[in-house]
């Protein structure tokens, strides 16, 4: 059988990179996504293909990922090789807000598909998504032996999700593996993502259709790279002959400050003229530094990411100008030939020449 991958979450950003770049090697794609009236497939439109005809290979199924009795079920139809648990409440300030929803869907939601491989007795391998934000105010750079000390409801939830894939590891004997990601980002990040907020907002200011963006805590650091290279290294995890824990991150950091003057910067632009600062973006427990030490996974997988926040900026801002209508200055797409991602293709743009979507 050829390789046949699951994926939950897999209309979100990562997910839809994933299943792109599995698609492209071969496999069989399957993701679980929420009933509801609208459509939230935007992400992975450019992927479909109708079930009907022969050759299809990406398939989507409904389901709840915390009823682990229905998605067993669905394993046991499906017999994955491998299993892919992304699906979350992720957005950190968020989570605030909403603290036992973010620790059922980040952190039971986890369980419940790993009681539901057990359960089904599909020879599959596991890989659950983690985050950098576990380690809260541990030093930088945090690595495998940092401990976790969470600032959030999703930091906490992300933490029993990494413990309950160490557990049944341990406990039943499955390839069940954790890639502690720092951030990542892309045209196909949430637009209330920091990143992606600024990016966009930065394209409607040119265009003419606002005038300010509002911020939170402009000094926080982070480890940004570029989400298409981290699902390459989810594969490698779950290609590896044993189970692994993996920190991943590109081992540079720069402050929320620092990724606008990379931005404003690119277009020429003076960012004090357009940001102000609203407390309600805030987080009531801030994590103010996060850098990968990402040296393990390089020696364990090979992997070793090339774009880095300064360029990320530039592939986000051309991609969301371009999605507008307007011009780009076309370096980030440079950028992105450069390094020979030739696997994707942004839902709303053709990467070669900047055109807006029809």
């Amino acid at each position: 059988m050829s390789e046949r991958a699951f994926i939950t979450g897999i209309t979100g950003q990562d997910g839809s990179y994933l299943a792109e770049y599995l698609l492209s090697h071969g496999y069989e794609v399957h993701g679980l996504i929420r009933k509801a009236s609208t459509f939230n497939t935007a992400r992975i439109d450019h992927l479909y293909q109708d079930p009907h005809e022969s050759g299809a290979r990406l398939f989507l199924h409904y389901g709840d990922l915390t009823d682990s009795t229905s998605v067993a079920s669905l394993l046991r139809q499906l017999e994955p090789t491998q299993v892919y648990s992304l699906a979350s409440q992720s957005h950190v300030r968020v989570s605030f807000e909403m603290p036992v929803y973010t620790g059922i869907v980040t952190g039971i939601g986890t369980a419940a598909i790993l009681e539901a491989l057990r359960r089904s007795e599909v020879d599959a391998r596991f890989y659950n998504a983690s985050s950098s934000e576990i380690f809260g105010q541990s030093k930088p750079p945090q690595n495998e032996e940092t401990p976790f000390r969470p600032r959030s409801p999703y930091a906490a939830a992300k933490v029993y999700s990494y413990w309950m894939t160490v557990n049944y590891r341990e406990a039943y004997g499955l390839h069940a593996s954790n890639g502690v990601l720092f951030n990542h980002e892309s045209p196909r990040r949430g637009e209330t993502f920091v990143t992606r907020k600024i990016t966009r907002a930065l394209a409607k200011i040119r265009l003419g259709t606002q005038t300010k963006v509002f911020l939170g805590n402009l000094k926080a650091k982070r480890d940004w790279g570029y989400a298409p290279e981290y699902v390459t290294a989810m594969v490698k995890i779950q290609e590896h002959p044993e189970p692994v824990d993996l920190v991943l991150g590109t081992g540079t950091s720069y402050s929320v400050e620092e990724f606008l003057d990379f931005t404003f910067g690119y277009l020429g632009m003076e960012w004090r003229e357009y940001v102000e600062i609203d407390a309600r973006y805030m987080r009531p427990a801030e994590v103010d530094h996060l850098t990968a030490d990402a040296r393990r996974a390089r020696e364990a997988i090979g992997w070793d990411p090339k774009i880095r926040a300064p360029e990320l900026a530039k592939v986000m801002v051309d991609n969301d100008m371009a999605a507008l209508g307007l011009e780009p200055p076309g370096e980030g797409f440079s950028v992105l030939q450069s390094n020979g991602f030739d696997w994707f293709k942004e839902p709303s743009l053709k990467l070669s020449g900047r055109e807006a979507k029809g």
